[in-house]
């Protein structure tokens, strides 16, 4: 090992080179944002040349891509755990989901505004995702649904793939929106009644329960 290899990995534990620069982007992600962070900036924090970079990575945007999950990963260790299957109520375990989706989302998107400036280290981001189809909130959820209807607290014929995907796509409506508004900064104000609706919503459905069509409506 190299004196300099040596001095940037003296305080990182037993992670690899790779990793300890992985963990030097994401703090500075943590730290400061993703907008016009340098190879350089990357590099004099982990103490290491600028070139090293690029024998552990193809470019600064793959180095970037993987810090920008890293640094998901440690907004979410930040929040409350969410439930068990077969906790609680599944009402109560479905808020809790819309809620945690709610304070992840509004944390991660100041960072995510800025790296709107930034397609190819976004598009490898995706393509991380895409190799991983289990990471996420949505996979999460899902998982979470199919062992509630295991348990039988959730109707076997329900599509909670579906469900799934309203609830966390529900989240996404409440914050993406801000990203197009240069408010992505600024105090997130969820509407009254937006998380319990929602839940009940999904729990009941929209289908009359009276058994008594709707009247068609006649186009003038």
């Amino acid at each position: 090992m190299s004196p300099r290899r040596a001095a940037a990995l003296e305080h990182s534990g037993d992670l690899s080179l790779r990793d300890h620069l992985i963990a030097a982007a994401t703090h500075l992600i943590a730290e400061r944002g993703i907008a016009g962070l340098t190879v350089r900036d990357i590099a004099r924090h982990a103490r290491v040349a600028d070139g090293v970079l690029y024998n552990h990575f193809a470019n600064k945007e793959e180095l970037l891509a993987l810090a920008l999950r890293a640094h998901v990963e440690a907004v979410e260790s930040t929040l409350a755990d969410l439930p068990p299957p077969g906790s609680g109520s599944v009402e109560s375990c479905l808020r809790a989901y819309v809620e945690y989706g709610i304070t992840l989302h509004a944390a991660l998107l100041p960072v995510f505004a800025q790296a709107l400036a930034q397609p190819d280290m976004l598009a490898r981001f995706g393509a991380l995702a895409d190799d991983d189809p289990e990471w996420g909130l949505q996979p999460a959820l899902l998982r979470h649904l199919r062992e509630e209807q295991d348990l039988g607290r959730i109707a076997r014929e329900a599509n909670v793939a579906a469900a799934a995907t309203m609830l966390v796509g529900a989240c996404h409506e409440l914050i993406l929106p801000r990203l197009f508004r240069q408010d992505a900064i600024g105090p997130l104000q969820v509407p009254a009644g937006f998380v319990d609706d929602l839940v009940e919503t999904i729990l009941t459905g929209i289908k009359s329960l009276t058994g008594i069509k709707s009247p068609k409506v006649r186009a003038k």
